[in-house]
């Protein structure tokens, strides 16, 4: 069985925000085994997963971002939308734009360190939408 549900992410700042339990509060219980899998609909933001315990983890990955793909690089030229447009669409890129996990006993299978992250590139990119797509028996 297949079934999709639209969820809305609360607006964020620009950075790296964990969002596991923001996610799963708008869902129905999980199935006991099956496969979720999230999708944002957003071309300046991506999803991901990685460390959800140590905050710095999210300060670095966002320095490391903006040492990598700068603001106004002078060769740009999609810059009507700003000056932060261009480059959270190469990001949003690299990062992806969906995630699966497993689901066991009707719980995510994320590792002990693991949680969902929304990587927000825009300074002022407002509420996303994710399509979470749940696959069971």
């Amino acid at each position: 069985m297949i079934k999709n549900y639209t969820t809305s992410l609360s607006p964020k700042v620009r950075g790296f925000h964990l969002i596991t339990e923001e996610v799963l509060n708008q869902l129905p219980q999980l199935p006991e085994t099956g496969l979720f899998n999230a999708f944002i609909q957003h071309t300046s933001a991506g999803i991901t997963i990685n460390e959800n315990a140590d905050p710095d983890v999210r300060v670095d990955f966002e320095s490391i971002f903006n040492d990598l793909i700068p603001e106004n690089l002078p060769y740009l030229k999609h810059t009507l939308e700003g000056s932060d447009d261009m480059p959270a669409h190469i990001k949003a890129s690299l990062v992806g734009f969906s995630v699966q996990v497993p689901i066991i006993n009707h719980k995510l299978a994320l590792g002990t360190w693991q949680g969902l992250y929304l990587c927000e590139f825009r300074n002022y990119g407002g509420p996303r939408k994710l399509v979470i797509t749940i696959l069971s028996n």
